[in-house]
C-alpha cells in the first residue's frame, strides 16, 4: 500500500486545479490532482505542505481533511488521503506537471483523468450545505423559496409525522421548487416514493443500513450514521455521502448522548465518501466542520432560521 496526499485546491470562484502527468512518468498525459507519496516518518497532512512547496512552489496556510479513497493500478495499490485547500501563499509555479488547468465539477474540459479521481469529482459536486425539512414543526415550506434564492442547494425531505399522501404532496412540491433553481432533492427513507417523484435521490436511515440489499438505483445516496460500524456499512453500499452526528444537542431529540467534535473527527476520518455534521448545527458552524474533517454540515432548524 502506497499512501499518497492529494490536494484539492480551491478558489473562492469555486474552481479547483489539476495538474497533467509528465512523459515518462506511469499515465503519461492523465490529469491528476496535485501531490504526492507520504514519506516514512510523516503524516499525509505533512507530506501535503511538502508536496505543494516542491511541486507548485506555494506554501499552504488551510487545509481540511476531506475523504480517503484507495485504488489499484497496474503498478501500485495506492490510498489517496485528499484535503481541501482554500488559501496558500506565493505564486503557482508548476515543477513537475506538462500543463497546470483550472476546472469546474460538472464542467471539467481537460482528460484524459486518472481513473482513481471520478469518485472524487462527484463528491466535490456535492454542496457543502443540506437543509433537512420539519414542516410539520416549524411550516418551512412559507421559507423554502426565501432559502433556494439565497442559494440552498440540497435539500433532504424528512416528514416522518405527516400522513404518507400529505408526505408526497410536500414532497412533490419541494422537488418543483427546488429545480426551478437547479438544488438537488432526496426523500428521507423511501426509495419508491423518491423513483415516483423523480426525485435527485434518496436518503437510507441507519437502520436500513443493518438489512442486506443494493445500492438503490438513484443517481445520489445518502445515508444517516452515528457509529463506525454504521459508516463502515454505508461505505460498503457505495453511499455519496453520510451524515454523522448528533455533534450538538438537538430540540428535535432532548437528552439524547451527542459526539462532540473530537469524537465526530475521529468517525470522519479516511472515509471514502464525504461526511457532513449534523445535530444542533448551522451554517456557522461551516468552518469548524471543515477543520474536523466534515464535508459541509447539515441542519434541520438551524437551516431556517433568520429565512422568515
Amino acid at each position: 500500500m502506497v499512501d499518497v496526499a492529494a490536494a484539492v485546491l480551491a478558489r473562492p470562484d469555486g474552481s479547483f486545479l489539476l495538474g497533467q502527468r509528465a512523459p515518462g512518468t506511469f499515465y503519461a498525459g492523465y490529469w491528476e490532482f496535485p501531490g504526492g507519496k507520504v514519506e516514512p516518518g510523516e503524516t499525509p497532512a505533512q507530506a501535503l505542505v511538502r508536496e505543494l512547496h516542491e511541486e507548485l512552489g506555494i506554501d499552504v496556510l488551510r487545509a481540511y481533511p476531506w475523504i480517503t479513497r484507495e485504488f489499484v493500478y497496474p503498478h501500485a495499490h495506492v490510498r489517496l488521503h485528499f484535503f481541501r485547500v482554500p488559501a496558500w501563499e506565493g505564486e503557482l509555479r508548476d515543477h513537475i506537471h506538462s500543463a497546470l488547468a483550472w476546472q469546474r465539477t460538472g464542467d471539467v474540459t481537460v482528460s484524459p483523468m486518472l481513473p482513481a479521481n471520478a469518485p472524487v469529482l462527484r463528491a466535490l459536486a456535492l454542496p457543502d450545505f443540506m437543509a433537512v425539512t420539519c414542516a410539520g414543526s416549524i411550516g418551512e415550506e412559507r421559507l423554502l423559496e426565501r432559502a433556494l434564492a439565497a442559494g440552498l442547494r440540497l435539500i433532504q425531505v424528512r416528514e416522518p409525522a405527516l400522513p404518507a399522501a400529505q408526505r408526497e404532496r410536500f414532497a412533490a412540491e419541494v422537488l418543483h421548487r427546488a429545480r426551478r433553481c437547479g438544488a438537488r432533492v432526496v426523500i428521507n427513507g423511501e426509495v419508491e416514493l423518491a423513483l415516483r417523484l423523480g426525485a435527485d435521490g434518496v436518503h437510507l436511515r441507519a437502520a436500513q443500513l443493518a438489512s442486506p440489499g443494493d445500492r438503490p438505483g438513484l443517481p445520489l445516496v445518502g445515508a444517516s450514521c452515528h457509529t463506525a460500524g454504521e459508516l463502515e456499512r454505508a461505505a460498503a453500499l457505495g453511499v455519496d455521502y453520510a451524515l454523522l452526528g448528533a455533534v450538538r444537542p438537538t430540540a428535535s431529540h432532548p437528552g439524547a448522548g451527542t459526539l462532540g467534535w473530537d469524537a465526530f473527527a475521529r468517525l470522519a476520518a479516511d472515509r471514502p465518501m464525504p461526511v457532513l455534521a449534523i445535530g444542533g448545527l448551522g451554517r456557522g458552524d461551516l468552518e469548524t466542520a471543515w477543520r474536523h474533517g466534515a464535508h459541509g454540515v447539515a441542519a434541520i432548524r438551524g437551516a431556517w432560521e433568520g429565512e422568515g
